[in-house]
């Protein structure tokens, strides 16, 4: 159905990569994908080695941000083949962040497709060890030359890959987060919905400043209020309390739609969690733990599955949760999300897509 060429490299990166110590998005596989987008439609794009882009000064995406992306990641198998976990999921997200910057949308069988070639393809790259896996960055951008705010006329989408380690050095251990009462992230209307690059360079000025103080990341409040809880800048954010799975909703129009949100939620069901997307206050939060019926706060994302909080700060207040261990609720769906993913537990949900290799 699709006419997809490739190139293969004379000289591959495997042996370049130091897979004792991989971290988050150091090393970069031996191939990408690049389509092209120009005299109104798409190509089926070609896989060819990673390397450099020749770009203008001029190009427009370096100018005025149109540009976006997604994230998903390669597992390995415990019986040797990789499963991708719901690409049909980021495949439609990233046509949403399309609409939103006038990005002209792209096939998303086709984007499947370019994504399970380069996998098998690069298959070594894809670790073994448990908690290891290989993230898949596709990107969209404008490409044509000029100077004025319109859109772009041609486009190039990018798919590269990179073998990883845990998001955050502590692992499955709870990370410290602020909660940023003077700077915004995303306003209802605006991107936040969207995997741009704007959305995530507005996330840069609060984060630093956390970094600084010993945080981990941002747990951002809505642009209007600055109340009401948005999401963490690298995750969206769940909290249990009384029993009860409690999240903002997505009809917030500031919160991005995630896959492993979704997976949480479904499961929490199955699990019989009482699910409850509503929204909630900083201040709920906080009075929630002084009358000790904040149970557990966990981030959910692909970058981190899930990843425990143990520590919030908030105007000047700190507070403890779950005596900074990971709750049994989060170990639960951490443990059957990347089973699923690793092939360890069975998917009676249709979530993996199994690519077989040699």
């Amino acid at each position: 159905m699709y006419n997809i060429k490739i190139t293969k490299t004379e000289k591959t990166r495997f042996n370049d990569i130091n897979w004792d110590n991989l971290g988050f998005g150091q090393y970069f596989s031996d191939h990408m994908y690049l389509a092209e987008y120009k005299d109104g439609k798409w190509n089926d794009g070609e896989i060819l080695p990673y390397g450099p882009l020749q770009l203008e000064p001029a190009c427009c995406a370096l100018h005025y941000g149109q540009s976006i992306f997604e994230g998903l990641k390669a597992y390995r198998r415990v019986d040797g083949h990789i499963n991708l976990f719901r690409p049909d999921r980021n495949a439609r997200r990233l046509n949403h962040s399309a609409s939103r910057v006038v990005i002209p949308p792209f096939d998303e069988n086709l984007f499947i497709e370019a994504i399970k070639l380069l996998v098998k393809i690069d298959n070594k790259f894809v670790p073994s060890k448990k908690g290891t896996s290989l993230y898949i960055r596709p990107l969209v951008f404008g490409d044509s030359n000029f100077l004025g705010v319109h859109a772009s006329k041609t486009y190039k989408h990018v798919i590269m890959t990179s073998p990883v380690a845990s998001y955050y050095p502590e692992g499955l251990a709870p990370v410290k987060i602020l909660v940023d009462k003077d700077n915004v992230r995303a306003v209802r209307g605006g991107l936040g919905t969207a995997k741009t690059a704007g959305n995530y360079a507005a996330s840069l000025f609060g984060s630093e400043a956390a970094k600084k103080q010993g945080y981990s990341q941002v747990l951002w409040l809505d642009a209007i209020s600055r109340h009401f809880v948005d999401e963490v800048g690298a995750m969206n954010i769940m909290f249990i309390i009384d029993g009860e799975l409690i999240t903002p909703p997505i009809g917030s129009g500031s919160i991005l739609e995630g896959v492993t949100r979704d997976t949480v939620i479904r499961l929490a069901q199955e699990f019989g969690i009482p699910v409850r997307e509503r929204p909630i206050t900083v201040e709920e939060v906080f009075h929630s733990h002084h009358e000790g019926l904040l149970q557990e706060v966990f981030g959910t994302g692909t970058a981190a599955v899930i990843s425990p909080v143990g520590h919030l700060f908030y105007d000047g207040k700190s507070i403890i949760i779950n005596n900074n261990e990971i709750g049994p609720i989060a170990r639960k769906f951490y443990d059957t999300i990347t089973g699923i993913q690793y092939g360890e537990i069975e998917d009676r949900y249709g979530w993996t897509l199994k690519i077989e290799v040699d």
